[in-house]
């Protein structure tokens, strides 16, 4: 299971694992905070990238400089459209194959390793548990 913690803090937000891994949060005005939406696109970018990374690197094709830029626009005040995930790889020298390589482990990771893609593109249900207040 994953799982984070979220909380108000005298300065903002904040949301912890249980690593002690922090990342500070605001609505867009705080400097060196992220937005949610940032955190969203950071999420999908990260999972992809962890996951395309080692699968080349396994297939001996170690890629010299491996980077993206995710964005989305927002259409509605509180809806994104398309995201679209651009990488920026350098190949190795005289590595012919390591393009073939690339193309074709970030399409099937995307497709179908990448646990933020699927839940973005399934629709992951979401519940919302409320406390019981007296």
């Amino acid at each position: 299971m994953a799982q984070v913690r979220v909380e108000r803090t005298e300065s903002g937000f904040v949301a912890r694992n249980d690593r002690g891994a922090e990342v500070v949060m605001g609505g867009g005005d705080e400097q060196g905070a992220f937005t949610p939406v940032e955190l969203l696109l950071a999420a999908l970018g990260g999972c992809n990238i962890v996951t395309v990374e080692p699968l080349t690197a396994k297939r001996g094709h170690r890629l010299v400089r491996l980077a993206m830029t995710v964005q989305a626009e927002k259409v509605e005040s509180t809806k994104l459209g398309p995201i679209t995930v651009t990488y920026d790889v350098e190949l190795p020298e005289g590595d012919e194959k390591a393009d073939e390589v690339f193309r074709a482990v970030a399409h099937r990771v995307e497709e179908k390793y990448c646990t933020v893609s699927r839940a973005l593109r399934e629709n992951t249900e979401v519940r919302l548990e409320l406390p019981e207040v007296p």
